[in-house]
């Protein structure tokens, strides 16, 4: 299972959309690695339909979209065109197929003690340079909430640029709006300094205004 911080392993993939390396068919952006239980499931629907909706907000933030489920290849094509056909919704992304499991076990999508092969509801969030920087799992029963990987991406994304932190909520958060949170001191000097800048409620504790307008894009 990749941790954060470290290179997300190499993968040869079989995809609806033929055969793909990992991470490096997506050198230079980020991608969003999700796994789903199975095919043909109402839960799985809604969250396809989700990010296929939202498609083409992920690509204006230089981020691709790549599925996985142990199903096989020709069962992910019946089911993306069940869901054309039945929502109108055209599944844009690739799929992965893993039906011997090695791949979703590898990554620590299937829990050791489950009787059976299906994978929870994992998110790998990996950046240009092929670090893993984020992962979300959720359990079976439950769907995943697209606002919440988009945000969480674009806070990454700022935060890379500019050398500052996110706060919760980020940018809608109750105290500070869209502002960041700037770096604390690393030295007495610079501290004393801060302390005198209105932009600072403390020392430790100092906004960085001028970045809003990354909060547009």
């Amino acid at each position: 299972m990749p941790l954060l911080g470290e290179k997300f392993p190499r993968l040869e993939v079989e995809t609806t959309m033929g055969k793909m390396v990992l991470p490096d068919d997506y050198k230079g952006k980020w991608f969003v690695l999700f796994s789903h239980p199975a095919d043909f499931t109402p839960v799985c629907t809604t969250e396809f339909v989700a990010f296929a909706k939202n498609y083409d907000t992920f690509r204006k933030l230089n981020i691709e979209l790549i599925g996985l489920s142990v199903d096989q290849t020709f069962s992910h094509i019946e089911w993306l065109q069940k869901i054309e056909d039945i929502f109108h919704i055209k599944i844009p992304f690739p799929v992965i197929s893993d039906s011997a499991n090695g791949l979703a076990r590898k990554l620590g999508m299937i829990h050791p003690d489950q009787t059976d092969s299906s994978t929870v509801r994992a998110v790998f969030i990996v950046d240009p340079k092929g670090t893993t920087r984020l992962s979300f799992y959720y359990p079976l029963e439950i769907g995943r909430n697209m606002n919440e990987i988009l945000r969480a991406t674009k806070a990454m994304m700022v935060t890379d640029t500019y050398k500052v932190a996110a706060p919760e909520n980020w940018p809608d958060n109750e105290m500070l709006g869209s502002d960041l949170i700037l770096p604390p001191p690393d030295n007495w000097y610079d501290a004393k300094k801060r302390n005198r800048e209105e932009e600072c409620k403390d020392w430790w504790f100092c906004l960085g205004k001028w970045m809003n307008n990354f909060n547009e894009i």
